[in-house]
């Protein structure tokens, strides 16, 4: 890992983009590159957050010592050094180790879920969806009336929705979002869940293959809660694993940054 040194926090407000010099640049996709540059995107404050802490980990306790909005206060979770790895690449530009094995497995053929954050250690990974101004993403072909399920009779040739499909990829293995979709059915569960439930089987599946603890975080702004409340509350009280349950937190930006401005003082 490339050598960085150390900025004070109040620097973040002065810079869009922190870091450009760093190997992982060359290896982002191109649509995740392009928001980077501007301000306000998830993609850069994201980065713009994380990457001065990483130095070149960040220390699990600081990370629980956050309050989160929503979740457990006190997690007894064993004490860990994490190493940030940014759209499944670490700052050094390395791929996350096995990641786009558990892709193909959990996504077939179609799109990649794209996660914004692993924080990766020797006995947790934290997946950490990260949302600013957007909303928690939904079923893009059940929006467009191309849900395999739903709207089967107007797909000619289809095949069925993968993750309702018995395997590692079934969105039941992990959730409880009831019967299998069918015609004429209203909008499902999986349909508003769509990215938080992929983005758990994904995680799921990487912890699982490295025997580490997995955890499911959601970064967001204070101001933005309550219009993710409910939502986000719908699909925790659908996990079926009680131990992942108390695992899942909603951590503010806010927060974050307080954190790390104490920590450099």
């Amino acid at each position: 890992m490339s050598p960085r040194r150390s900025y004070p926090y109040s620097e973040l407000k002065s810079k869009i983009l922190f870091g450009d010099h760093e190997p992982i640049f060359s290896k982002l996709p191109s649509n995740v590159s392009a928001n980077l540059r501007y301000r306000g995107s998830e993609n850069a404050l994201l980065w713009n957050m994380i990457y001065p802490m990483a130095q070149p980990t960040l220390p699990m306790k600081s990370l629980l010592a956050v309050s989160p909005q929503w979740g457990t206060v006190k997690l007894d979770l064993e004490d860990d050094r994490l190493e940030p790895y940014f759209w499944g690449y670490s700052i050094s530009g390395e791929r996350l180790p096995g990641l786009d094995r558990i892709l193909e497995r959990i996504d077939g053929t179609g799109p990649k879920t794209e996660v914004d954050l692993f924080l990766f250690g020797k006995a947790n990974l934290i997946v950490v969806e990260a949302k600013h101004l957007s909303q928690l993403g939904r079923c893009s072909r059940y929006s467009k009336k191309r849900c395999p399920e739903i709207h089967g009779e107007t797909i000619p040739e289809r095949l069925p929705c993968r993750y309702w499909e018995s395997g590692e990829h079934e969105f039941r293995r992990l959730l409880d979002f009831g019967d299998r979709p069918r015609q004429g059915n209203p909008s499902p569960p999986c349909n508003q869940h769509y990215q938080l439930a992929r983005t758990t089987l994904v995680g799921d599946t990487l912890a699982k293959e490295y025997q580490l603890d997995f955890s499911l975080w959601l970064l967001i702004a204070k101001t933005k809660w309550r219009s993710i409340e409910r939502t986000w509350l719908d699909f925790t009280g659908r996990i079926r694993q009680d131990d992942l349950w108390r695992r899942m937190r909603v951590i503010a930006w806010e927060d974050i940054g307080r954190m790390f401005a104490e920590n450099h003082e």
